[in-house]
């Protein structure tokens, strides 16, 4: 008595499955990468070695145009900037709610030291931290 199958395993491969799993990690991928940098500025930060843990909740940007003498503030790396007047009540919106406000504070390095007070009275008024950005050594 001879019994036969009637189906018999098919031994190939699908790789469909596997091509809609990569497209989606390639797709997931592209977008964090493009979150990953909040400061949109480009900005030639002073060197440092120090680094610092602490995670900054608002970012504040100063650019200097040296053609005009002007220099403009962006919060959290946007490309509009604010004026100086409306940082602080712009900041305090932001971090209304958090345990340990901190600012980050990212200058060019042609930007007088002034400017750069100027964003320290306000953290320094409200009891906000804050960290000056530095690019590695």
């Amino acid at each position: 008595m001879a019994i036969k199958r009637r189906s018999k395993v098919d031994p190939s491969f699908s790789m469909s499955s596997m091509t809609d799993i990569v497209f989606l990690l390639l797709i997931f991928f592209l977008v964090t990468s493009t979150l990953v940098n909040p400061n949109a500025l480009k900005l030639l930060l002073p060197k440092s070695t120090n680094q610092i843990s602490s995670k900054a909740l608002v970012s504040i940007s100063i650019r200097h145009y040296l053609q005009s003498n002007t220099f403009s503030y962006h919060i959290n790396g946007k490309n509009t900037p604010v004026q100086l007047s409306d940082i602080e009540k712009i900041v305090q919106e932001e971090l209304m709610e958090s345990e340990e406000p901190t600012i980050s504070l990212h200058v060019d390095r042609t930007v007088p030291m002034e400017q750069v007070v100027n964003i320290m009275n306000i953290a320094k008024r409200n009891q906000y931290r804050i960290i000056l950005a530095t690019a590695p050594e």
